[in-house]
């Protein structure tokens, strides 16, 4: 599994295995990386401008580019996780930061799960976990990719 600026989590029997890890301006490591790059965080947000540290496109935004060869504070790098899937695997949710505000990665595989049993679609689910984090007050922008591994949950 790829990811740059989003989290995946898989559903494993109705449990959440999160396959990667947020890149977030307050994590410790990114903070370190961000400083040590002349970057800074303020309130939250990498140059006072984003609220993730690692994604593809926001290259015009000032300060966030790579300086003298040594990278920006602001990365494109991916990350890669390999994981062999089992019998009990049943979907991944990919979603966007602004998913995460509002969801833990259980509740969100349990929303979906729920949704997936009472009528098996996909595109369906990803929009009611959209509204559902809607209801719960996310403010940022609302991306969901679900990829179902089984025909049923």
């Amino acid at each position: 599994m790829l990811h740059v600026d989003c989290r995946v989590v898989l559903s494993r029997g109705g449990g959440a295995i999160e396959m990667s890890k947020d890149h977030r301006p307050l994590c410790i490591k990114e903070r370190k990386r961000i400083k040590s790059l002349g970057g800074y965080i303020d309130n939250g947000y990498l140059n006072s401008q984003l609220g993730v540290t690692h994604a593809l496109g926001n290259w015009n935004l000032q300060g966030m580019k790579e300086i003298n060869g040594m990278g920006g504070p602001f990365s494109a790098e991916s990350k890669l996780k390999l994981i062999t899937l089992t019998k009990e695997d049943e979907f991944f949710i990919i979603g966007s930061d602004g998913i995460w505000d509002v969801f833990h990665s259980q509740n969100a595989i349990h929303f979906a799960r729920r949704s997936l049993q009472e009528h098996n679609d996909v595109k369906q689910c990803c929009e009611e976990v959209i509204g559902e984090a809607i209801k719960r007050g996310a403010t940022d922008n609302l991306t969901v990719v679900m990829i179902s591994l089984t025909k049923t949950v």
